[in-house]
């Protein structure tokens, strides 16, 4: 029969083995309730009506609330991730240009760097949004996703579309379904490719499209629908001196002067909305012979928003001959994101024409 103190001590371990196992079952516990560390998204402001109030002096919509005053205002933000706020500028985006959006990619870059980052929001006005993410689109180095977003109404507005888009593109970066689309454009739940996007209205906040290309996809209750993968991204390296060059669109009866005008100017490059499937009149044709002449890259774009340039038609003129005449011919790509190509491949391979149709191939264009 056991003695007393041999029963205290059995007494003793047990108490001791129900001690530790409740005391394990508790830091079980305890791991399993602590919540996940949200991810980390920067916004990154730069302006835009997204950023505007009405000014009760004039009436008119004035830069007038920061990225902090941003994110207060869409308490979710807070829900779905940690945000840092970078403050860019507080610009319209009618006073954008590519040596501030150069600037605005290098300063994505070295923010997307931070192992902890996913991503990142721009919000940028809606009027140079397009070329905006685009240029982003082929300078950024980061595989990150960057989504640009905005607003056509001001914070004044009854019911102000900054908010939603805000929380639509912190969704997106978040999201798994919204993977390797590089730069996107996304307003108003609709997702688009910056290569491909344009703006089609001005005042209704359904603003952008991407033409027949279709949107990548959407944002519904909280959640991305993805409609379309989108293939290779083309990235180009870019220095800090970027070249002139000049966007003329030609009409019927054009004479060609204006042309001619920029080629004596000293523009680096130029790109022409051509009519149709990329072709002109005589007399412009002779103008853009004189500027390639000179030694200047003339890209053939087209002004129609859907469709691509072709070289079908053989009169002074048409797209066939403008070819042959060494134009560059800009496949599907618009004119002022040919612009931006443009003026960002020139440093690379100079006026090397076949090397500047390469990069314009819609085949190759890494859409």
């Amino acid at each position: 029969m056991p003695s007393i103190r041999t029963r205290s001590m059995t007494l003793a371990s047990i108490l001791c083995l129900l001690v530790l196992q409740v005391t394990v079952l508790a830091s079980a516990w305890a791991v399993e309730t602590v919540p996940p560390a949200k991810p980390v998204v920067a916004i990154v402001t730069t302006g835009g009506t997204i950023a505007q109030k009405i000014d009760p002096a004039t009436g008119a919509a004035v830069p007038a609330v920061s990225g902090s005053d941003l994110v207060k205002a869409v308490a979710p933000l807070s829900d779905i991730a940690t945000i840092r706020v970078v403050n860019f500028s507080n610009i319209d985006s009618s006073q954008m240009t590519p040596a501030i959006w150069l600037r605005l990619s290098r300063t994505v870059d070295a923010v997307l760097e931070k192992p902890e980052v996913i991503g990142a929001v721009i919000t940028h006005g809606t009027d140079t949004m397009a070329e905006g993410a685009y240029f982003l689109d082929l300078t950024l180095q980061t595989k990150k996703p960057v989504v640009f977003v905005g607003a056509m109404r001001t914070a004044s507005d009854l019911s102000p579309d900054g908010p939603a888009n805000l929380l639509d593109g912190v969704v997106q970066v978040c999201s798994p379904a919204a993977k390797d689309w590089g730069v996107t454009v996304t307003m108003n739940q609709y997702i688009n490719s910056a290569r491909d996007v344009a703006k089609i209205e001005t005042t209704n906040v359904q603003s952008f499209n991407s033409g027949d290309k279709g949107y990548l996809g959407r944002l519904v209750d909280g959640k991305v629908i993805r409609f379309h993968d989108r293939t290779d991204r083309r990235t180009l390296p870019c220095t800090s001196e970027l070249p002139e060059v000049v966007l003329v669109t030609t009409y019927a009866g054009d004479t060609g002067a204006l042309i001619r005008h920029v080629a004596d100017a000293g523009a680096d490059g130029m790109v022409i909305e051509a009519l149709g499937a990329g072709n002109v009149n005589e007399p412009t044709f002779a103008a853009i012979k004189y500027a390639l002449a000179k030694g200047i890259p003339v890209v053939i774009s087209t002004r129609v928003h859907n469709g691509a340039v072709y070289p079908l038609y053989g009169d002074q003129g048409g797209g066939k001959t403008l070819e042959e005449a060494g134009a560059i011919l800009a496949g599907d790509l618009k004119g002022p994101k040919a612009r931006i190509l443009l003026m960002l491949a020139l440093p690379l391979v100079k006026n090397d024409r076949q090397k500047l149709q390469d990069l314009f191939n819609p085949d190759d264009a890494g859409r």
